[in-house]
């Protein structure tokens, strides 16, 4: 009975490892067709963001004042 149960467990675990492989490659295959799909929607709000922090980066290193 544990030769038995030794294998099923066995079975059972390979399984679980199997199914968590598939998830993740469905997940990643999901990812990618909504990256290439809203691409250029991406790439407009990561210029936004940057153009937005560079233009606030050098207001507050024109507000920097040194003092001896």
């Amino acid at each position: 009975m544990e030769i038995v149960k030794s294998l099923y467990l066995k079975t059972v675990n390979k399984q679980v490892e199997g199914v968590g492989v598939i998830e993740i490659i469905l997940i990643l295959v999901i990812l990618i067709g909504l990256v290439l799909i809203f691409r250029d929607q991406i790439a407009e709000i990561v210029n936004e963001a940057f153009a937005s922090i560079t233009s606030d980066a050098s207001g507050i290193a024109t507000d920097i004042t040194i003092t001896p």
